[in-house]
């Protein structure tokens, strides 16, 4: 049995949430409104398995509930909207959701997220599933530790979501070498991308911005049309001879 968090002002949808979720297993707490949901999300952040947070709530948005939970839990949460403005799931995304979904939408595809979102983050106690064993990789100025995970760029750390730090992982792990969206998502999101689904472009361009799009004057992150992206391997120094 997983608990679930459901913060939306709208009774009747989480009501039917409600009756479609408990057959799958999953016990559902209801709050209608953003401050109260942010204190129920932080009171009893140990007890639920993932917060589901409504954008539009009164007393206070999702993005600010948000912003306070990712300030003090490392709780999972997936977003809902009823806007198809582009810009919403992007500050979303980065601001540390793990997923986001519009409405309306097929109650199964949602049952497919937090399923997915449970997967990747439930691996042992630190909930940190790692793509291989804990090490040290340094691909020209970025410095990524597996272990810790931590990201340092030029030096600097890197504040990374949850998401981003394993897209970045896998990508580094096989820099020169395309990695495809079906094996990123599968690996990272750990669900298929359905159509017209977005959030690995999100995830992706978040994650180019704060690292820079270019060093030593070749892109990073490299989109390989129709087949997925590469991080390339920078230049090799030229020794002269003497």
């Amino acid at each position: 049995m997983h608990f679930l968090l459901v913060i939306d002002d709208d009774t009747v949808f989480c009501e039917l949430l409600t009756d479609f979720l408990k057959p799958e297993e999953f016990e559902v707490s209801r709050v209608h409104d953003g401050e109260e949901g942010l204190e129920r999300a932080l009171a009893r952040a140990g007890e639920y398995d993932l917060i589901i947070l409504d954008l539009v709530l009164p007393g206070m948005n999702g993005f600010e509930v948000l912003q306070r939970i990712r300030s003090r839990v490392e709780t999972p949460v997936l977003m809902l909207t009823g806007s198809h403005e582009e810009m919403d799931r992007v500050l979303g995304l980065e601001m540390g959701a793990d997923d986001f979904l519009t409405k309306p939408f097929n109650p199964r595809e949602l049952v497919a997220r937090v399923r997915a979102i449970l997967r990747r983050t439930k691996h042992g106690p630190d909930k940190h599933p790692r793509l291989s064993g804990a090490e040290r990789i340094v691909i020209g100025d970025v410095e990524l530790d597996s272990g810790s995970r931590v990201v340092r760029c030029s030096g600097k750390p890197l504040e990374l979501t949850y998401v981003e730090f394993n897209f970045l992982e896998m990508l580094i792990r096989a820099a020169g070498q395309v990695v495809t969206r079906d094996q990123l998502a599968e690996k990272v999101l750990g669900r298929a991308l359905s159509p017209y689904d977005h959030s690995m472009y999100v995830h992706l361009s978040s994650l180019r911005k704060k690292l820079g799009h270019e060093f030593g004057g070749i892109q990073r992150i490299r989109t390989v049309r129709g087949v997925g992206y590469l991080y390339a391997q920078p230049p090799q120094p030229i020794e002269m001879g003497q």
